[in-house]
């Protein structure tokens, strides 16, 4: 878990120091080091700091090549949005993927898996339009809080609502 707060804490440190492009450089740094060193640690990367990581690293490096920070603040749009189409994607193929991520840490019947999938595709839009709307309508600073707080706290809120659900579908 130190491993996936580490980017996002100096992300925000740096942000508070020296602006959002040289947090951004940090960020994306911190992520290439975080992804090295959980590879190092277990032979593998899970496929969703992966695709984090990838976007990151393309987004980030575009902020700080073109000092522009429009490449950064689209990237959890662009996150989620990947999210979203690979949960919503595979329910429409029958096959409730979010099962992949989340299996070793809970067991749930296939049509808990469906629901589960379909909630979390259906948030990942609306983080995605959450961001859109935040980063379009506020300032940076408002962007950043938001990014590192509310999005964290929405997520862990919504992750809590969907406890009644999964005991409901779980399987011994």
């Amino acid at each position: 878990m130190f491993l996936d707060i580490a980017p996002l804490a100096a992300f925000f440190v740096a942000y508070k120091l020296f602006g959002v492009v040289m947090a951004t450089g940090l960020l994306t740094v911190f992520t290439i080091i975080s992804l090295a060193i959980t590879y190092t640690k277990t032979k593998k990367i899970a496929i969703a700091p992966l695709v984090t990581g990838v976007v990151v690293v393309i987004f980030g490096t575009l902020t700080v090549v073109m000092h522009d920070e429009l490449y950064i603040k689209i990237k959890p749009t662009l996150v989620n949005l990947i999210f979203a189409a690979i949960l919503l994607g595979g329910l429409m193929c029958k096959k409730p993927l979010i099962k992949h991520v989340l299996e070793s840490a809970i067991a749930l019947d296939e049509k808990g898996w469906r629901i589960l999938s379909l909630r979390y595709g259906l948030f990942f839009m609306f983080l995605a339009g959450l961001n859109e709307f935040i980063w379009r309508n506020f300032s940076t600073d408002f962007w950043v809080n938001f990014k590192v707080f509310g999005m964290l706290t929405i997520t862990i809120l919504f992750t809590l609502l969907q406890t009644p659900m999964i005991k409901r579908h779980m399987v011994e």
